[in-house]
């Protein structure tokens, strides 16, 4: 069981259509929206010189409309909502690979980049309706998606890249997203936090 107290509600984040009911929803059956996750997200690999010009055109749009319109729609539908109320905060996961780039999967690295971009526009326009809005940018997290990667060849390599030796732990990241989403963040807004255990330092 995955506990009480929450609705479930589901969508194509591809699909505007899909997007917008998904949140009409949740509000017809919670009431209101405090704060919203985006955490949504695909990673496929595409090595430029290996991919055929379909197959690269399938994976950006793919990659674009998930990684990057789909959170962009989730936020537009709340934020009308949150604009009603003069209160909420909107937070997006991003990525290290909006910084350092990704080789082999260029359109995540880009989709996360223009979420980064997204955010602090964002963040600029709704802090006159009280509105917050901060970016989340982990490097590696223990996840099903990232567990195939972790426990290749390549896995040891990836910890490394930390002076930890190791990647994130998904707590790790909800404890940083809780900090934002709670009181006393909220001169953070337009902010970009690194959860990459300085596997990536910028200044």
């Amino acid at each position: 069981m995955a506990g009480t107290g929450h609705i479930v509600v589901q969508a194509d984040l591809a699909n505007p259509v899909a997007v917008e009911k998904m949140v009409l929803q949740a509000l017809a059956q919670l009431g209101h929206i405090d704060i919203l996750v985006n955490n949504a997200g695909i990673y496929q690999e595409h090595p430029l010189n290996e991919t055929s010009y379909q197959d690269w055109q399938t994976v950006w749009q793919q990659t674009i409309n998930i990684n990057l319109l789909g959170a962009v729609n989730v936020s537009y539908c709340v934020a009308r909502h949150m604009i009603e109320r003069r209160s909420g905060r909107i937070i997006n996961v991003t990525s290290r690979g909006a910084f350092r780039g990704e080789p082999t999967a260029t359109a995540y690295s880009a989709s996360k980049a223009a979420l980064n971009a997204f955010s602090q526009s964002l963040a600029q326009h709704l802090a006159p309706h009280n509105i917050f809005v901060m970016a989340v940018a982990p490097g590696y997290v223990e996840t099903d998606m990232s567990r195939v990667v972790l426990d290749s060849p390549a896995g040891e390599a990836i910890r490394q890249q930390s002076p930890l030796n190791r990647v994130a732990w998904p707590l790790e990241v909800a404890h940083t997203i809780l900090f934002l989403a709670s009181s006393g963040s909220e001169f953070l807004t337009g902010g970009i936090v690194d959860v990459n255990g300085a596997s990536y330092l910028r200044s």
